[in-house]
C-alpha cells in the first residue's frame, strides 16, 4: 500500500531518533517515526510540571504501590511520584540476568524517550578518546577521528543550546557554548584549591543542555530544577520540545506511537533492508512499512533486541551480524561518590535551584599510563546548603522548629566519579531462549560485569576524591562502595553494535551504516566503539546528524 511507503523510517523518538527525524524531514524526505510507547506532546502532557513537593501525598517519594510497579526504575535519581509517568513499568517490560550479575535497565517508553529525564550533561569525546582503542589495544580502532566529528558537535551544540565555559583542555574539547551558569562560593573555593595544590586538575561548571539565555525561540531556564517533570519553558533540550516539533513543522513527518518494531525486513536479492514489521502495542495487530533507508534509534538495548530478532536465512543470528559481535561489548559508566561537609562559608548562599553541577575533567593517563589501569575517569558533583530538608535531621516542634527551617543548613560537597568501561566481548545482551513479552517477542537476557581494570579505577576514584576534599578542608569525608554500584546505574548503556574498520570485528562502518546492510543505520548508543568517561548523549546526536546527512547524499545519488 502506498500509504505504508516512505523515504525513511526512523525507529525511536528520543535523543537520536528526534535528530534523525529533524534532519531527514528538513531535507525533504518523507519520514515515518515509530515510537513503541505513548504519545507525549510538549507542555500538554507534563501533568506535574507546576506542582510543588508538598502537593504530593508523600512529598514526591514513591508509594508502596509505585515501588511494586517500578522496583528497578524507582532506583534512579530522576524517578519519583512527579516523574513516574516518564518511566516504563518494570512489571510490563521484564528482562533477565544471571543471579551473580545484576543489571538495572532504566527505560522510558514514550515520545522523547529518556530525553525527557536525562541529566543534560553535554561533553565531547576528545581526540584522545577516538584514538585510545587503536593505541592501547583495548577494543577495535574507531573508524573516525575527532576532526571528522568536530563540525557535527558544533552543529548540534549551536542548535540545542549548551551552556558552559571553554577551558582549552585537550581531553575536554571546547565547544559552541551559551554563557555559563555560575559556581557558588564553595565550588569557587574547590576550584582555587585544585589550581593551587594540584597539577593538571581543572574544575569547570557543567556543560549542560540548558539555556542561560533565550535561544532559537526557547527558554531561558528558570532555575526551578524540575526538569524531569518536563519543562514548559523549553529551557532544556528534549526531542519533545525541540527536534520533533521542528520535524513536524516541515509537513514531512508521519508519527506513529504505540508502534513496537518486531523486526527489520531484509531482501536477500537486493542485499538491503526494505522495511519493518510493527506490532500495535494496544491491538497487537501487525503492519509492515517500507522505506529506502532505515535509521535504528530505539536506544542501545531495544535496538539490539530488534536486530537480534530480525532473522532470516541470510542472517540466522540477527540482521547485520556476520561478525558475531552484535549484542557484545556492552558498556556503561560507573561511579564512586565522595562526600564531605565544608565549614567556614556560613555567610554565603545562592539564588534559585541551579539544574547543573561542576565537572572535573579526566586527569589520569593523559599522555602515558601513569596509573596502573587503562583510561580513566572524571568527576561530577557540586556544593550546596541543606535547605528545608534540614527538618529530616533536627528535632523540634512548633514555632521554634519552623524558625530553624527558615535558616540554611551547613554546606556539603560531593564528587561522583564517572569511569570509562572497556569493551569486553563477554559483556553481552541476547534474546532469552524461552521467555517472551506480551507481544510475542523474546525478552532480553543481559549478562555483564565490571572487570579488573574498572575495579582499579574505582579504587582510584575513591583515593583521589578523598585527597581533593581533604585539601579543600572537607570534614567527615564519606564514600560509596563499589558494591553499591550495579551495572546499568550509569544509564549510559552502549556498544552492542559497534563501529569499526573491519566487518569481521564490528557491525557498523564509519557512517553508522551496517557493513552487511548498507541502508540500515544505527545511531543510538549501540554504535559506540569505546565509552570514554564523558556523558555520551551529545555524541549520539552529533553522529546521528552526520549519518543522516550522509544518507541523504547517497539517496540523491541513487546509491541508497
Amino acid at each position: 500500500m502506498e500509504e505504508n511507503k516512505f523515504d525513511v523510517i526512523v525507529i525511536g523518538s528520543g535523543m537520536s531518533g528526534g535528530w534523525a527525524a529533524k534532519e531527514f524531514t528538513e531535507k525533504g524526505m518523507k519520514t515515518l517515526v515509530l515510537e513503541r510507547g505513548r504519545q507525549v506532546e510538549h507542555i500538554k502532557d507534563y501533568p506535574t510540571t507546576n506542582k510543588a513537593p508538598w502537593e504530593f501525598e508523600f512529598r514526591k517519594k514513591p508509594s508502596k504501590e509505585t515501588r511494586e510497579e517500578y522496583p528497578i526504575q524507582s532506583q534512579v535519581y530522576a524517578f519519583n511520584e512527579a516523574t513516574k509517568h516518564f518511566f516504563a513499568s518494570d512489571k510490563k517490560h521484564p528482562y533477565t540476568y544471571p543471579p551473580d550479575k545484576p543489571f538495572r535497565w532504566i527505560k522510558g517508553f514514550q515520545t522523547g524517550g529518556k530525553s525527557l529525564t536525562w541529566w543534560r550533561q553535554s561533553y565531547r569525546l576528545s581526540k584522545m578518546d577516538f584514538e585510545a582503542n587503536g593505541k592501547d589495544g583495548q577494543g577495535v580502532d574507531w573508524p573516525v577521528r575527532y576532526k571528522d566529528i568536530a563540525p557535527w558537535y558544533d552543529y548540534v551544540e549551536e542548535y540545542i543550546g549548551v551552556s558552559g565555559q571553554n577551558e582549552g583542555l585537550e581531553q575536554l574539547p571546547d565547544g559552541k557554548f551559551l554563557k555559563p551558569m555560575e559556581l557558588n562560593c564553595v565550588e569557587e573555593h574547590l576550584k582555587k584549591t585544585l589550581d593551587q595544590d594540584f597539577d593538571g586538575r581543572a574544575l569547570t561548571i557543567g556543560r549542560a543542555a540548558h539555556l542561560t539565555e533565550r535561544h532559537n525561540e526557547r527558554g531561558p531556564c528558570q532555575y526551578r530544577n524540575m526538569c524531569e517533570t518536563g519543562c514548559p519553558f523549553s529551557g532544556y533540550f528534549s526531542s519533545v520540545s525541540v527536534t520533533l516539533p521542528a520535524a513536524q513543522k516541515t509537513g514531512n513527518m508521519t508519527f506513529k506511537p504505540h508502534a513496537i518494531v518486531h523486526s527489520i525486513i531484509y531482501d536477500e536479492k537486493q542485499g538491503k533492508a526494505t522495511g519493518v514489521r510493527v506490532i500495535n502495542a494496544e491491538t497487537k495487530k501487525t503492519t509492515e512499512y517500507f522505506a529506502r533507508v532505515i535509521f535504528l534509534c530505539a536506544s542501545t538495548l531495544p535496538s539490539t533486541q530488534i536486530m537480534l530478532n530480525s532473522t532470516s536465512d541470510y542472517f540466522p543470528n540477527g540482521i547485520g551480524n556476520s561478525s558475531g559481535t552484535l549484542g557484545r561489548h556492552l558498556m556503561d559508566h560507573y561511579s564512586i561518590e565522595s562526600r564531605a561537609m565544608i565549614a567556614g562559608f556560613e555567610d554565603g548562599y545562592y539564588n534559585g535551584h541551579r539544574p547543573n553541577g561542576i565537572y572535573i575533567p579526566r586527569f589520569q593517563n593523559l599522555k602515558d599510563k601513569e596509573e596502573d589501569y587503562f583510561r580513566g575517569f572524571a568527576y561530577q558533583g557540586g556544593a550546596s546548603r541543606i535547605g528545608w530538608q534540614l527538618g529530616n535531621y533536627i528535632e523540634g516542634i512548633g514555632a521554634e522548629f519552623k524558625d530553624k527551617l527558615r535558616k540554611p543548613g551547613p554546606w556539603s560537597i560531593s564528587l561522583g566519579g564517572y569511569g570509562e568501561c572497556l569493551p569486553y566481548y563477554d559483556n553481552k545482551v541476547e534474546l532469552h531462549p524461552e521467555i517472551k513479552d506480551e507481544w510475542g517477542m523474546p525478552i532480553l537476557h543481559i549478562s555483564c560485569e565490571l572487570k579488573e581494570n574498572e575495579k582499579k579505577i574505582m579504587k582510584a576514584m575513591k583515593a583521589h576524591g578523598a585527597e581533593i576534599l581533604e585539601k579543600a578542608g572537607g570534614i567527615d569525608i564519606q564514600h560509596s562502595e563499589p558494591e553499591d554500584w550495579i551495572f546499568g546505574d550509569g544509564i549510559h548503556e552502549m556498544g552492542t553494535a559497534r563501529m569499526g574498520k573491519d566487518p569481521k570485528t564490528s557491525v557498523l562502518n564509519k557512517w553508522n551504516a551496517c557493513h552487511d546492510v548498507p541502508n540500515l543505520f544505527v545511531t543510538d548508543g549501540s554504535f559506540m566503539t569505546s565509552s570514554g568517561c564523558q556523558n555520551p548523549s551529545l555524541t549520539y546526536m552529533a553522529f546521528t546528524a552526520r549519518a543522516a546527512n550522509y544518507a541523504v547524499e547517497q539517496m540523491k545519488k541513487g546509491i541508497l
